[in-house]
């Protein structure tokens, strides 16, 4: 039984920062890439980062290239996704998701198909 669980987000002033939290249980954290999604209202999902299980390769969208960051912790079964230079147009629901299976490489793409848990989201809203 995987279970996936998004924290941190909130509101927050445009140019202001914001980090988020994802704990995974049920699986070996330590062997799967991991990725963030975001949906806003009357959008589709998409891809904002991944990161291979090890950690030492990233893969960003270009609306987030040099604001946002994303790591992990395998001790703690924990990803992060570090938030800068928030605009508006960042405001979306932000979910956390493990691919399919154990050392399955992250798309540069970010392909969403290729993850199959996901949490339930947290809500990032920037505004004045």
């Amino acid at each position: 039984q995987v279970l996936v669980e998004e924290s941190g987000g909130g509101l927050v002033q445009p140019g202001g920062s914001l980090n988020l939290t994802c704990t995974a249980s049920g699986l070996s954290f330590d062997r799967y890439a991991m990725g963030w999604f975001r949906q806003a209202p009357g959008k589709e999902r998409e891809g904002v980062s991944c990161i291979m299980w090890s950690g030492g390769i990233t893969y960003y969208a270009d609306f987030v290239k040099g604001r946002f960051t994303i790591s992990r912790d395998n001790a703690k079964n924990t990803l992060y996704l570090q938030m800068k230079s928030l605009k508006p147009e960042d405001t979306a629901m932000y979910y956390c998701a493990a691919v399919r299976r154990p050392y399955v490489f992250c798309s540069e793409s970010l392909a969403q198909d290729e993850y199959t848990y996901w949490g339930q989201g947290t809500q990032v809203t920037v505004s004045s």
